[in-house]
């Protein structure tokens, strides 16, 4: 019996050893990233113009880096809070931990070098070499051409400067430790593309519009293989279950019965200017997709996504976009 026990202690100890040692290696070996580039962003006019279209309309980085008004249909970014971060991600919502949306005005970011700015959006680690959760859409913006990246860098380095502070990370275990591993060796970025080239192009936005971080399902963090854009990832509101719709292009479960001037009128019936937002109440049916930020998109754009969107493969999946609480 003694034998035995003992047996089992030094077995215990030794599994013991082992995880400490691989979280030892994990904590030291990742983030595995290349170094800052040194790398100086010059503002100009259309640099500012265009990541301007960027932040706010296409890979809109303000929805997050904003505080959202939730008594509001869509969610529209408070006043006065552009660029402050506080978005909170937790459990409420099915998250494995509590994220906050970082403060990226230049009052949190003027200590930072441009290369640094241009790490955290592409490739996921801050200035201090922490890990980002990728609901930070990195994998999604490692798809920036160098000059729209640069372009949104100059953009929110004119941001009004708003103090702020939040939280750190706190990620459940052991995804606190696997968080590491998650950011992108290097920056790589995408080759200008041909505006003329709907295809290519409408790719190109599909992408840096982090689409498929909502619209294709995953499981354990995975997306699940053949069902790229096919919907039915879930996200907990206080109301009940909102579900990203198909946007395939199969004919019943997908968009492929839309023409092109629907679908570009579905983004259009917004007006991105407006203040007159339709009041909601916080239990009934909100949505998370940015619709008043998306319809500043261009129709060109908007167009070129149709066109890509429908050039994919149609995949059977019928999406109960809504689930009432019980």
């Amino acid at each position: 019996m003694k034998r035995s026990i003992k047996i089992a202690g030094i077995i215990f100890g030794g599994l013991a050893l082992l995880i400490i040692a691989v979280i030892t290696y994990i904590n030291v070996a990742f983030p595995n990233v290349d170094s800052p580039k040194n790398i100086t962003v010059e503002i100009t006019p259309e640099r500012l113009e265009r990541g301007k279209y960027l932040a706010n309309h296409v890979s809109v980085c303000m929805d997050c880096h904003s505080e959202r008004d939730w008594s509001k249909f869509s969610g529209p970014i408070k006043p006065g809070t552009f660029g402050k971060g506080g978005d909170r991600f937790d459990h409420s919502m099915g998250f494995p931990g509590i994220v906050y949306a970082k403060n990226i005005t230049p009052a949190s970011l003027s200590n930072w070098s441009d290369g640094e700015i241009l790490r955290a959006i592409t490739m996921g680690v801050t200035k201090e070499n922490d890990p980002l959760f990728p609901i930070m859409p990195y994998y999604s913006y490692n798809n920036l051409t160098e000059e729209d990246a640069y372009s949104i860098i100059a953009y929110i380095k004119t941001l009004q400067p708003i103090e702020s502070s939040f939280p750190s990370a706190d990620l459940d275990f052991p995804l606190n430790f696997l968080v590491r591993t998650m950011p992108i060796k290097t920056y790589e970025p995408s080759k200008t593309v041909n505006k003329n080239n709907k295809l290519e192009y409408g790719k190109y936005l599909v992408s840096i519009a982090g689409c498929a971080d909502c619209h294709t399902p995953t499981e354990k963090g995975e997306p699940i293989p053949n069902m790229d854009l096919a919907g039915g990832n879930e996200y907990h509101l206080p109301g009940g279950i909102l579900r990203a719709v198909n946007i395939t292009p199969h004919e019943t479960s997908g968009i492929g019965s839309w023409t092109e001037e629907a679908f570009i009128q579905r983004f259009k019936m917004y007006d991105p200017d407006s203040t007159d937002y339709i009041a909601t109440n916080i239990n009934d049916f909100n949505s998370i997709m940015p619709w008043t930020m998306y319809a500043g998109m261009t129709e060109e754009d908007l167009s070129a996504i149709y066109t890509y969107l429908m050039s994919t493969k149609p995949i059977a999946n019928s999406v109960a976009r809504w689930e009432p609480k019980k």
